[in-house]
């Protein structure tokens, strides 16, 4: 989980303009229900939520379960009505949530 989220969008848009946003997280996701060479079950590790704001406004969030593949990706649609930044975050099992920041510009 050290590697930096990636996140695809544009960097300006027209106001009122939909724009496609992607993102990809590196992660396990553990779904708890393999065994290690010893025979004991690997706990369950997986970012169980996913949310993005915008200007400290909800546009999109999801709960994730152990049947999504490691390193999940993520598409959804946003319109720009105003330029500013989407704050991502994925939250794991055990509380840790990796966040990332990406800024929009409205064309002139």
């Amino acid at each position: 989980m050290a590697d930096k989220p990636r996140i695809k969008l544009p960097k300006e848009a027209a106001k009122g303009e939909v724009v496609q946003i992607k993102t990809l997280v590196s992660h396990v996701m553990e779904s708890g229900q393999r065994k290690d060479a010893q025979g004991k079950t690997i706990p369950r590790k997986i970012i169980n939520k996913f949310a993005c704001e915008f200007n400290g406004k909800p546009v999109f969030a999801c709960a994730l379960e152990p049947a999504i593949s490691a390193n999940p990706y993520i598409q959804f649609d946003a319109r720009i009505d105003e330029a500013g930044t989407f704050k991502f975050s994925w939250t794991d099992d055990d509380g840790t949530v990796i966040t990332a920041e990406e800024k929009i510009a409205l064309k002139a």
